[in-house]
């Protein structure tokens, strides 16, 4: 009897090593509304008895409640999980699901089809090896099919199942069949995808979908399942050497020192020579620690903690790489970005990037060109309206250590961050780093802020006034020059109106040039706070984001904002220059607290009544609180 257990515990052993040591491919499905993504995935978990007994019970009383295919089961229900798809019968959200076979472990997401929800199919995609593309036999290709297949190809992914669905409705017609394959061939080649495997299915029917099908006997290939049981997805990008971002620092003692993180490419063992970067120092692997103890060698996707020979200050989002393969460091990229926000993506306005496990601020300093997804046209713009895809330039305030996407995603793959909400406003990919990155360095000086404002004998500030036009912003700030320099102090104005004669001449008024302006006006102040000067910005600057720009160029105390705090109403029944008359007219567009929003501050150093002082009375506010 004791024989017999033995035997049935090494049966269950053996069997749940297979199952943890079969290979995972994660794909997705995409293709256009109602070409049947979710009931072919429901099928699939269906016929490959990946539901449970209470799932199918759910499944048969929904199928009866919202189901569309009269007392059969709409497979379709199992993925469209949300009240709105269920009551619409299209996909909105992301729907992730497991199942197995004996040969291989799946994760599958299905993304929706619609336009406005390109942004979630983005997401699915970015962590998928193979896509299936759907397609109706009725339709044929769709701009929806142009638009995933781009998106597929600008994440990466080479392999594609080209599914001609619902070959049922078209009497399973092979002409119709190969005349969709040539189309979708030909769109794949000016995409560079160049792997297309091309399968009719019926979902519904389950046609070609775990077993060939006696209704395309013309059919010669394999059924969906045993594709995807057996491809091996295009290796991704050339052998570029190990590389493991530094996710934690594990110091649980003083005598212990290791550098934790998750491999994304290549293969390490102690002995290894290696080098930290962007810092350049070098040493050797001592030990490699997997979550069970030491191992001669870990490869790329494993979690583990090196140790090394040498103490090097290594912190979270540092890379440790072959030393013979280092990947390069810079602060500037070209990169492909997919906005992600309703609101517009602006040039010159600072984002939170995180590549890997480094998070850095970062800013687009120019759109090179927007790409119309369903064309691939390539088109001038100024910014990027949500699920549009745009060529830009990055600019980071610290370099890191990356790779191109095409080599490796997790060191060529960011996300964009928005510095307010903390909500995900961009996934991008990045293509090269920028020459002037690596040509471009601080060049020393041996005068530096400290002594040029001791010979001045002043605290050099930044005063930045904020209001809306008419405020009264240059009357205070006119004041406060005056009684500085009569205070022996050495300033200068940096004027709206002044600065749009000479530095700013080539710009407008729209959203992108005001960013552009405030970004200009802020450089230039902080050039001059450098001098030694206090500099005194009087600007509407109406966006809060591009003052907390301006605010992060300097030091700690240096930089002043000055809510010049009046009314619209007043501020308009002033109106000294003409200039809300004109707007109310429709002859000045984006005029801001008209057509375009003055955002407030919220934490402003000084906040001058307008309607309680006088406008010297506020200028003495101003100085007392600069020499405080």
């Amino acid at each position: 009897m004791t024989a017999v257990n033995d035997t049935a515990a090494a049966a269950v052993a053996a069997y749940l090593h297979q199952h943890e040591t079969k290979g995972l491919l994660r794909f997705i499905t995409c293709g256009s509304v109602d070409d049947g993504k979710s009931t072919l995935i429901g099928r699939l978990l269906h016929d490959t008895r990946g539901l449970f007994d209470d799932q199918l019970a759910a499944l048969d009383r929904d199928s009866r409640r919202h189901g569309t295919q009269g007392a059969d089961i709409d497979y379709a229900l199992l993925l469209d999980g949300l009240a709105a798809e269920r009551e619409q019968g299209i996909t909105i959200d992301v729907a992730y699901r497991f199942f197995s076979t004996e040969k291989r472990k799946f994760i599958v997401a299905d993304c929706p089809g619609h336009e406005q929800y390109t942004r979630n199919m983005a997401t699915g995609a970015s962590t998928a090896d193979v896509a299936v593309v759907l397609v109706d036999a009725r339709k044929g290709l769709l701009a929806q099919t142009r638009r995933h297949s781009y998106i597929v190809s600008l994440l990466g992914i080479r392999d594609v199942v080209l599914a001609v669905n619902k070959m049922d409705l078209v009497g399973y017609d092979q002409a119709v069949f190969d005349d969709i394959v040539a189309g979708y061939r030909e769109l794949a080649a000016q995409l560079g995808i160049d792997r297309v495997t091309a399968i009719p299915l019926s979902a519904l029917k389950g046609d070609n979908l775990l077993a060939p099908s006696a209704n395309t006997p013309w059919y010669r290939g394999e059924s969906l399942l045993q594709y995807l049981e057996t491809v091996v997805p295009a290796g991704r990008g050339a052998d570029i050497g190990f590389r493991l971002p530094v996710q934690w620092v594990n110091r649980p003692n003083q005598d212990f020192r290791g550098f934790a993180g998750t491999i994304a490419a290549g293969a390490v063992q102690p002995g290894d020579e290696v080098v930290a970067l962007p810092s350049g120092r070098r040493s050797r692997i001592a030990r490699v620690i997997a979550p069970h103890g030491d191992v001669e060698i870990a490869v790329a996707g494993q979690a583990v903690t090196l140790t090394l020979a040498d103490e090097l200050d290594i912190s979270r989002g540092d890379v440790i790489a072959a030393a013979q393969q280092p990947p390069q460091v810079a602060d500037q990229f070209a990169a492909h970005v997919l906005w992600m926000d309703e609101q517009r993506l602006l040039p010159g306005r600072p984002y939170w990037l995180k590549i890997g496990t480094r998070t850095v601020s970062a800013s687009v300093t120019e759109i090179k060109h927007k790409v119309d997804v369903n064309t691939q046209e390539q088109l001038a713009a100024k910014h990027l309206e949500l699920n549009e895809v745009g060529y830009c330039n990055l600019y980071l305030d610290h370099a890191i250590a990356f790779e191109s996407y095409a080599d490796n995603r997790e060191l060529g793959g960011f996300i964009l961050i928005d510095r307010q909400t903390n909500a995900t406003v961009a996934a991008g990919a990045i293509d090269f780093a920028l020459r002037r990155a690596g040509n471009i360095h601080w060049q020393h000086v041996d005068v530096d802020k400290a002594a040029r404002a001791r010979s001045k004998a002043q605290m050099p500030r930044c005063v930045w006034f904020t209001g809306l036009s008419g405020s009264g912003k240059s009357t205070v700030a006119n004041l406060v020059e005056k009684r500085l320099h009569a205070m022996g102090h050495h300033c200068y104005i940096l004027d709206g109106d002044n600065v749009r004669h000479g530095l700013n001449k080539d710009l407008g008024f729209t959203d992108e040039d005001r960013v552009e302006n405030i970004r200009r006006v802020a450089e230039v102040a902080k050039l001059m706070v450098d001098a030694g000067l206090i500099v005194l910005v009087s600007f509407i600057s109406p966006f809060r984001a591009e003052r907390r720009m301006a605010r992060e160029l300097f030091e700690p105390g240096e930089f002043v904002e000055v809510f010049v705090d009046t009314p619209l109403a007043v501020a308009e029944s002033r109106d000294v220059k003409g200039l809300y008359a004109k707007a109310r007219a429709g002859k000045i567009p984006n005029f801001t607290g008209i057509d375009s929003p003055y955002e407030a501050p919220e934490h402003a150093e000084l906040v001058l009544d307008t309607l309680g002082e006088s406008p010297e009375a506020l200028a003495q506010q101003v100085i007392a609180r600069l020499l405080d």
